[in-house]
């Protein structure tokens, strides 16, 4: 439950709630698929959407494949900044829109099979994104593979700015 009134996303996911339950996940992925589009063309699942955690998988498929069979590093970013983004996007004013503003990822072990990426906002990071129309934050993300390994690390910062268009409900 959030502390603060929802934004455009988080209305948004509410309505699924609308929707037959065996529909929920599908009717979620044209959702946020609308919001990036990108991650249906990779195959980005989104597991687990709040205002303070983000879950997403992606599987070790052909077309995200390296050439030596593992995630490619373009998707294991892919990931990572769906992760952040969806966390940020889902905490920013209406009246704003988030910004990727720099990434550093640094490659510690090759990946064995599928990942998942989680993002966390903090309590304070959520108050300060509600509490000004201009700003940025660093959003933590643990990049995992199936064994449980962390192949990268990541270090997201996004900013927010005001939309040059007025909110929408």
């Amino acid at each position: 439950m959030t502390d603060h009134a929802p934004n455009k996303l988080q209305r948004s996911l509410m309505r699924l709630d609308e929707a037959p339950a065996f529909m929920r996940g599908f009717v979620q992925n044209i959702i946020l698929r609308r919001a990036v589009p990108f991650t249906g063309t990779a195959g980005v699942k989104f597991v687990s959407l709040t205002p303070e955690r983000v879950e997403v998988h992606l599987a070790n498929e052909h077309r995200v494949q390296n050439h030596i069979g593992g995630v490619h590093a373009s998707a294991m970013n892919l990931l990572a900044e769906t992760a952040t983004g969806m966390v940020v996007g889902m905490n920013v004013r209406d009246d704003c829109i988030p910004l990727a503003k720099e990434l550093s990822m640094a490659f510690k072990k090759r990946a064995t099979g599928g990942l998942k990426a989680v993002a966390t906002l903090s309590a304070e990071q959520r108050a300060a994104m509600r509490a000004s129309d201009k700003g940025e934050v660093q959003v933590a993300v643990t990049v995992t593979d199936e064994a449980g390994v962390e192949p990268v690390e990541c270090v997201f910062t996004w900013a927010w700015i005001p939309s040059s268009r007025p909110a929408k409900n």
